[in-house]
């Protein structure tokens, strides 16, 4: 059994059935010859009770030196345990991240998640991570290609962070599906980018004017009544914008002075009502086969799109900085001022973890430091030799 070199392999003779030619120095290296005439170097080797063999590539693109150096670096591999021919193996098999996306879709977007968050998390796959990642191999995404990502979106931080989170979950999923080894989740250790908290509260003078340009519209009749109506629900109960466009006159309950919304962000819930909102549910026309409370212009539909004509509310408000849903924190900063507790806010929001209440902890303490100041300012004016009130 000779040592192989280029005089030894150029030499080698075609037969009709192939055969190897092992070189003596390195046990496990070797020449494989074909009946087509074709050459190329292999490798042989133990992994735990099997014997594997591993091609190096053909004699025509490597020398005998290289094929000599990499067989040395497999069998090394081999000894420490290691199985460079079954990674090969596995990341032949292993499936792209746009297959991946696919499974992700059917078995967990489409299953857990709400229609609109769902909807969110298909458009970011399509415009950010498939065009950047989708022919990587799921077992090659690597740190830095999700960092590279998060930067590229450096400028809008909240969909930067949106989309790592959903690259974490898609490879949490992966993992657990046995697609890449426990603990290698490409997102782990990326820091999100710090988000602007937008908080907009209606004054009492913003309100008024808000409730002006509505009564101006009802009077024009140019505007449809049940987005009128919307925006007024939306005010008068602090609720989130689809749970008023996807209002039905079954989850209406008047006599109970609630909703009872089977399905919402947080899951099935109540929204209690204050009398004006019941009021206004009872002006509401309801049409007949129509099951909507914001009913649209088609028969039996809904109003399916409320921002045009929010637009047009807020410009003639003079109010262009105001989105829908800051509403529903002009509601809970109106409870505040009230009097009201997080507590209370929360359950009148329908909050279902109290960080998502404790945002308006510091209107909380707004009606606090008035009392302080008003103490202290008497307090002052006694020691001054101010009369008393």
């Amino acid at each position: 059994m000779p040592k192989l070199t280029k005089r030894i392999i150029d030499a080698a003779e075609i037969r009709a059935a192939e055969y190897f030619i092992w070189d003596h120095d390195i046990p496990g290296f070797g020449l494989r010859v074909m009946p087509s005439g074709r050459k190329g170097y292999v490798v042989q080797y133990r992994a735990g009770t099997r014997s594997r063999r591993m091609s190096l590539g053909p004699c025509t693109v490597l020398t005998c030196e290289q094929a000599r150096t990499r067989a040395i670096t497999v069998i090394a591999a081999a000894r420490n345990g290691d199985d460079p021919a079954g990674k090969r193996d596995a990341a032949r098999r292993a499936i792209t991240v746009k297959e991946l996306a696919e499974r992700f879709d059917k078995e967990h977007v489409s299953l857990r998640l709400k229609e609109s968050t769902a909807k969110g998390y298909r458009r970011m796959l399509e415009k950010v991570i498939l065009p950047a990642l989708g022919h990587h191999r799921v077992t090659e995404v690597t740190r830095a290609d999700i960092a590279e990502i998060h930067h590229d979106l450096r400028h809008i931080p909240y969909d930067a962070n949106r989309c790592i989170e959903i690259i974490s979950k898609m490879f949490s999923l992966a993992e657990m599906w046995g697609l890449r080894p426990d603990g290698t989740n490409p997102r782990k250790h990326i820091r999100k980018y710090a988000e602007e908290k937008r908080e907009r509260f209606l004054s009492a003078a913003e309100l008024r004017r808000v409730g002006e340009v509505l009564r101006e519209m009802e009077q024009e009749g140019i505007e449809f009544p049940s987005a009128i109506a919307a925006v007024r629900l939306l005010i008068l109960t602090g609720c989130r914008l689809g749970e008023i466009m996807t209002l039905q006159w079954e989850h209406v309950d008047i006599a109970g002075r609630a909703l009872r919304l089977p399905d919402s962000k947080t899951g099935a819930k109540v929204v209690y009502l204050g009398q004006p909102a019941v009021e206004l549910l009872v002006r509401i026309e309801r049409i007949e086969g129509n099951p909507w409370v914001i009913a649209g212009a088609k028969p039996g539909a809904r109003l399916t799109d409320l921002q045009p004509f929010w637009q047009r509310v807020r410009a003639r408000a003079g109010l262009k900085d105001v989105r829908i849903h800051d509403l529903r924190h002009t509601f809970a900063s109106t409870a505040i001022a009230a009097g009201q507790g997080l507590p209370m806010i929360g359950k009148l929001l329908g909050h279902t973890q109290v960080q998502t209440t404790a945002r308006y902890a510091h209107l909380a303490a707004d009606p606090v430091h008035a009392a302080a100041n008003h103490v202290s300012n008497t307090l002052a004016g006694a020691m001054a030799g101010a009369p008393a009130d």
